[in-house]
């Protein structure tokens, strides 16, 4: 390929891209006048949030759906055609219905208009076309603003599902926030992947009980090291009147050799350890293990009461690196 070809390349790319980003932002300053109204429509919905639309425009509904789905609202994709030979049992009251086509004109949408209309399900419409059939019909009337296809022959659903897929993310995002939902609300519905590891709970991940090293402050280093060696987290929590208030791990050992044997756990133990909350983020955990090169931390409650150790291979095996 020459150099020649390659530029002709990035110049259509940086075309469509800055056609759509253009679009993208005079729907920003310029947002439906029905939308914050579709909003309250969706935050009262009972039911679920139905998408429908075919061809482009089911392509991008159906990811708007599993947005919706994903960020607490309960959301599923009808096909128009489905719809048309049985799905429209699907529908039912107390549901709200998106329903997308560019022209506003889809013959497949006839049936889901109809049906909506005769049960009083509540419709947004995202369209192109303000004096469309399927604008009309509405309750809710998202008209996207007029924008040139990115394509060189001006036809191709190219701006326009940009335009659909953008809106349909700032509906799910200001529902989102509207409910308050939160990042454990959001591991919920992604447990799998690097992603629900890096929403995981300390608490999830944590050793409890006795499985805990854990020694009395007045100890003595031959007990204490046994407990070290049973436990096999290579540390040990020093304990006075019930709360945390050292840890002696392997360098400990190290840099009291001399005398380890005729000492105490409280005086061996490096005081004013670094511990961590059970409700914090696996993530964060992982974080104060790294910046402070150490192998585990302690779990306390309010108290500094010991209830959890969480060792860095916890956090690996969960995906977290």
């Amino acid at each position: 390929m020459t150099d020649d070809q390659k530029n002709a390349i990035r110049e259509t790319a940086a075309r469509v891209l800055k056609t759509e980003g253009a679009a993208v932002s005079a729907m920003a300053d310029a947002l439906p006048t029905d939308f914050a109204d579709a909003v309250r429509a969706i935050l009262a919905t009972k039911g679920r949030v139905i998408l429908c639309g075919i061809g482009k425009s089911g392509h991008i509904a159906r990811k708007i759906s599993s947005t919706f789905a994903s960020t607490g609202t309960p959301s599923a994709f009808v096909h128009p055609a489905e719809a048309s030979h049985g799905d429209l049992g699907m529908v039912m009251p107390g549901d709200l219905t998106i329903l997308i086509s560019n022209s506003g004109e889809t013959a497949e949408l006839r049936d889901m208009v109809a049906h909506v209309a005769r049960f009083a399900i509540p419709m947004v419409a995202i369209s192109g076309r303000s004096d469309s059939t399927l604008m009309r019909a509405a309750d809710y009337r998202l008209l996207l603003p007029p924008a040139p296809e990115a394509c060189v022959i001006g036809m191709a659903p190219t701006t326009s599902t940009t335009l659909t897929l953008a809106l349909g993310d700032a509906l799910a995002v200001a529902v989102m926030e509207q409910r308050g939902f939160l990042p454990e609300n959001f591991r919920t519905f992604h447990p799998g992947g690097k992603l629900g590891a890096q929403l995981s709970k300390v608490a999830q991940l944590m050793h409890l009980g006795d499985a805990l090293p854990l020694v009395a402050a007045d100890r003595p280093m031959t007990d204490t090291l046994i407990v070290m060696s049973e436990k096999s987290f290579g540390i040990a929590g020093v304990v006075e009147d019930g709360r945390l208030v050292g840890v002696i791990s392997d360098g400990d050992l190290r840099r009291n050799i001399d005398h380890l044997m005729t000492r105490s756990a409280g005086q061996v133990a490096t005081r004013n350890p670094r511990v961590i909350g059970a409700d914090d983020l696996a993530a964060e955990a992982m974080a104060v293990m790294s910046a402070n090169r150490i192998t585990a931390l302690f779990v306390v409650d309010a108290t500094g009461a010991p209830v959890g150790l969480l060792h860095l291979h916890d956090c690996l095996r969960a995906g977290l690196a």
